[in-house]
């Protein structure tokens, strides 16, 4: 075929370039220039899989080598995606919340334990029911001004002192400055107090700073 007579084209030459082969000598001139000047060692996009290959987090390609991901990141999709996060890092930069300053902070309530308080266990049964159940009853003198024990039921899976029994829970009960103390106890299912009022309660004694709790089993 004779080229010599083609628009721009010299004699002997293979005619003007398409689109296609322009775009070829376009990557192949900005990998050659990223290869120059990157270093792919500070590219926080970059992962080297298993295979050998490469991938670009931020994109989610792959690519068989160094070359082959550098030209990608000269392109117009890694650009568009480098400048959307930056958007997005700008954004939530501007929405985050600022540090209080001291006077904004509160306070934590800071108190020195004194160690544990004295306690009594009674397994007691309900006469009438014959149900059974526990009785504790917790000594709290040193307990602070104004302050009240509370306590409340824990899995054994929520603890994380022991190795979880499913055959046991935990009555947990806290009172400032004591330590807060637990007790394992049968995970069996307790009487529901709203079916009987009686089964379960719980009474703080002000005055002589006694704690009693008591709760029947099904």
């Amino acid at each position: 075929m004779d080229y010599q007579n083609r628009a721009g084209a010299n004699k002997g030459g293979g005619g003007v370039a398409g689109d296609s082969e322009t775009a070829v000598d376009r990557r192949e001139r900005l990998r050659k220039l990223a290869l120059e000047t990157i270093d792919l060692a500070k590219d926080p996009y970059i992962l080297r899989t298993h295979l050998g290959t490469l991938e670009c987090r931020l994109c989610l390609t792959l690519h068989i080598n160094e070359g082959s991901y550098l030209a990608h990141t000269q392109g117009k999709k890694h650009q568009t995606n480098l400048a959307r996060r930056a958007a997005r890092d700008n954004r939530d930069q501007n929405l985050s919340i600022a540090r209080p300053t001291p006077q904004q902070q509160v306070r934590k309530k800071v108190f020195v334990k004194i160690g544990r308080p004295g306690y009594k266990i009674i397994k007691i049964r309900d006469p009438s029911s014959g149900r059974l159940g526990l009785l504790f009853t917790v000594s709290l003198p040193e307990i602070k001004q104004g302050e009240q024990p509370r306590r409340r039921f824990m899995s054994a899976f929520e603890q994380r002192r022991e190795v979880p029994n499913r055959a046991f829970q935990y009555f947990v009960l806290a009172a400032e400055p004591y330590e807060t103390i637990a007790f394992a106890i049968p995970a069996k299912e307790m009487v529901d107090p709203e079916e009987d009022p009686g089964s379960t309660w719980e009474h703080w004694d002000a005055d002589e700073k006694v704690y009693s709790c008591q709760f029947l089993y099904k």
